[in-house]
């Protein structure tokens, strides 16, 4: 009797887990599109690799080299996500490809599989027409026009280049001033200049965090506002740290250009963290819990603290010669 209670229960198991995967599969749909069908040799159209999907559903898509093929070149790529209007819970991410051709003919753009957790997804067959120019023979070939010659004065030259000649005179005017106010000034004696050391990267870095935190915006609603100031912290100090751009640059490439740097793994994810719960706020709406808000700080907090640069020591040299015993 026990035992067919328990294979009842596991035939259900298996129903509910089934039902689950197909409602996701039916909830993520894959398309292909190209901008323009046709194009003459040496324009550029998008393909467009899209996925509408769940907003916490991730997919991989095709890594595409530099050519769709032989003679159809990618000539850049880019990633794009929007937040569906009527429902914030889904999204749709676009991948597009600026190609071009250089050769007349009819070129098929293949279907591609893009990876998923409810299985591969596959856009559809696409076709693109590449044509020439056209030149109409119908019309007389003319000759080239020669030159027209025209004559051309000093007052026309003066005319033409007064702006430079004018700036030339300012110049000359005041590099003469310059010189009567050096000769005519009292010489200064010689004075010690400070030269104040530049504050380390870190140090501004953790100034900043404290700041923010005791500003306490995520505690009063202003999450978006609270992971957008954490973020650009975060940049500028990766930036004066590791002397890499990371404005206008996505998460996963901010990674990708730390991949050589001294930084463990345990610090990467914790940097990774940070700046992915962001972009779900920003982008996404998100709306993390408070116990996330604070982790984000603290992540970043000893992220700067683990790979701040130490400084380094210089000896000093020994003042006067040896001594001689």
């Amino acid at each position: 009797m026990k035992s067919n209670r328990f294979y009842n229960f596991l035939v259900f198991i298996l129903l509910l887990s089934g039902s689950t995967i197909n409602a996701s599969a039916q909830n993520i749909t894959a398309d292909a599109k190209l901008d323009s069908l046709t194009i003459r040799i040496g324009d550029q159209t998008k393909l467009r690799l899209i996925v509408h999907q769940p907003a916490k559903e991730k997919v991989n898509f095709p890594n595409l080299a530099d050519t769709i093929s032989g003679k159809v070149p990618i000539v850049s790529s880019r990633m794009d996500t929007i937040v569906e209007k009527d429902n914030k819970g889904r999204i749709t991410v676009i991948k597009s490809y600026t190609i071009t051709s250089f050769d007349q003919g009819t070129y098929t753009i293949p279907s591609y599989n893009i990876g998923s957790s409810a299985g591969v997804l596959t856009t559809p067959q696409l076709t693109l027409m590449v044509q020439t120019v056209k030149v109409d023979t119908t019309k007389a070939i003319y000759d080239i026009k020669q030159p027209i010659a025209v004559s051309y004065t000093f007052f026309d030259w003066l005319k033409d280049h007064k702006w430079w000649i004018l700036l030339g005179l300012v110049v000359i005017g005041g590099g003469i001033y310059l010189y009567l106010y050096l000769k005519k000034r009292p010489k200064a004696t010689d004075e010690v200049k400070v030269i104040e050391p530049a504050v380390p990267a870190h140090v501004i870095a953790l100034t900043k965090l404290q700041q923010l935190r005791e500003r306490k915006l995520w505690q009063q609603e202003a999450v978006k506002e609270y992971y957008s100031e954490l973020t650009d912290i975060l940049r500028e100090y990766l930036e004066r740290r590791y002397d890499i751009k990371t404005h206008e640059r996505t998460t996963e490439e901010i990674i990708a250009s730390l991949k050589h740097m001294a930084i463990s793994n345990e610090y990467r994810i914790k940097l990774n963290e940070v700046l992915t719960l962001a972009d779900l706020v920003k982008f996404a709406k998100a709306k993390p819990l408070p116990v996330d808000n604070e982790l984000s700080m603290e992540n970043a907090i000893a992220f700067v603290h683990k790979t701040q640069e130490t400084a380094q020591l210089q000896p000093q040299a020994a003042e006067g010669g040896a001594e001689h015993v």
